[in-house]
C-alpha cells in the first residue's frame, strides 16, 4: 500500500494525530532504522496523547470553572490554615472514586473558590467530569427545569458530573 493511501485511510478513520505522526516518520529517513514495533508504538502513542488532550480540554471547557486555577499554583506559604497534605490528597482521585464529598469552609477572601477550581481542574486532568455552579444560579436552573419539564434531563446531566462545585452555598 502506498503511503498516501495509508494517510487517506487514517484521516478517513479520524486518526488525525496518527496520520500526522506517520507523515513525519516518512519525512525522517533515520527512523527507518527503528523496528516496526517501535515505529508503530510511536504512532499509537501520538494518537493516544492527542485523544487524551482533547478529552481533557473538553472536560475543562464543560466544567466552566470560574478560575483557571491549577493546584500547582496554590500558595501554601500564606497563613490560611491550609493543610497541604489534605489538598494533595484531594488532587488525587480516591475521594472521587469512593463518591465522597469535600466541603471547603473559611472566611471571605481566603481563596475557597480558587482552591475548589484547582481541585476540579485536577479532577478533569485525571479524567473526571466537573462543573462549577454558584448556588443561586443552580437553584434558578432547577426551578426553571421543574417549570418547563426539563427537570429529569437536568438531573441526568448533574448525575454524570463527578465533581460538582457549588459556590456561595449559604448565601
Amino acid at each position: 500500500m502506498m503511503p498516501q493511501q495509508t494517510l487517506d485511510k487514517l484521516y478517513d478513520m479520524k486518526l488525525t494525530a496518527m496520520a500526522e505522526a506517520f507523515s513525519q516518520q516518512i519525512a525522517q529517513p533515520d527512523l527507518g532504522d527503528l523496528s516496526f514495533e517501535d515505529r508503530f508504538a510511536m504512532l499509537v502513542d501520538r494518537q493516544w496523547t492527542f485523544k487524551e488532550d482533547r478529552r481533557m480540554t473538553r472536560l475543562l471547557r464543560a466544567a466552566k470553572l470560574k478560575d483557571s486555577a491549577c493546584i500547582e499554583n496554590v500558595d501554601f506559604k500564606t497563613p490560611r490554615a491550609l493543610d497541604k497534605s489534605v489538598v494533595v490528597r484531594l488532587t488525587g482521585s480516591d475521594w472521587i472514586k469512593n463518591a465522597q464529598n469535600a466541603i471547603i469552609l473559611g472566611p471571605t477572601g481566603v481563596g475557597k473558590t480558587y482552591l475548589a477550581c484547582a481541585i476540579a481542574n485536577s479532577a478533569c486532568r485525571n479524567g473526571y467530569p466537573a462543573m462549577y455552579k454558584r448556588a443561586p444560579r443552580l437553584y434558578q436552573e432547577i426551578a426553571i427545569a421543574r417549570a418547563d419539564g426539563s427537570y429529569p434531563k437536568l438531573m441526568n446531566k448533574l448525575l454524570k458530573i463527578k465533581v460538582l462545585i457549588i459556590d456561595d452555598f449559604c448565601i
